[in-house]
């Protein structure tokens, strides 16, 4: 059975969630038989970021998306990897936190160069913060004992919702329109997902003093 918890409304169905994560799972005892380690795991989806950005500096949109797809593979392995092969540590939680955050800044980087002339600069600077503030809300709360993983645009349907963008730009060949939607949508409803997590622990706290009372 799978360990994900539905916790309120998410642009991703949570049956394909669920089924995703399943598929994963299985993968992940493959490469533990093999004895990959889930840094070496986390390492590659920081420089398949990176690549990313790199190929949507230089208008490879094609490349970009190749890339990105291998970045959201890695970024569910890892994970995966490290429970199924028991190595799971406080290093490696911390360690990839970290190295998603560095790839997330290199894909925005590579956006912003591409768009360092358009007004598209300003919403990428707000899609990155937002997309900060979804994963310090989180790593905030849960430093004060609080499971904070609720909010509509989480880190995998930002990915997803990029991979849709560059793929849908790409077949109608209307790249920088498709993109421009997709940059605004990731920079609204990211922030709204930080906002989402700051009044989950404001419910929590005073549903806790409720009961206590």
């Amino acid at each position: 059975m799978s360990t994900y918890e539905n916790k309120g409304f998410r642009f991703l169905p949570a049956k394909l969630i669920v089924f995703t994560l399943n598929i994963f799972d299985r993968l992940s005892i493959l490469l533990v038989r093999y004895n990959i380690s889930p840094n070496f795991l986390s390492f590659l989806g920081l420089v398949s970021g990176i690549l990313v950005g790199v190929f949507y500096g230089l208008y490879r949109p094609a490349w970009a998306l190749v890339f990105l797809v291998f970045c959201g593979i890695l970024d569910i392995l890892d994970g995966k990897v490290a429970v199924n092969g028991g190595k799971k540590t406080l290093f490696g939680a911390v360690f990839d936190s970290s190295l998603d955050r560095y790839s997330e800044f290199a894909i925005y980087l590579g956006l912003g160069y591409y768009y360092r002339h358009h007004w598209t600069l300003w919403a990428l600077a707000f899609a990155f913060l937002g997309s900060t503030m979804v994963s310090y809300t989180r790593a905030r709360a849960e430093s004060l004992g609080i499971d904070c993983r609720t909010g509509v645009m989480q880190r995998a349907e930002r990915i997803v919702l990029m991979i849709i963008g560059t793929l849908t730009g790409m077949i109608f060949k209307r790249f920088d329109l498709v993109m421009n939607v997709t940059i605004i949508i990731l920079a609204v409803m990211s922030n709204i997902t930080a906002i989402q997590r700051i009044v989950y622990v404001f419910r929590f706290e005073r549903k806790k003093k409720s009961v206590s009372v």
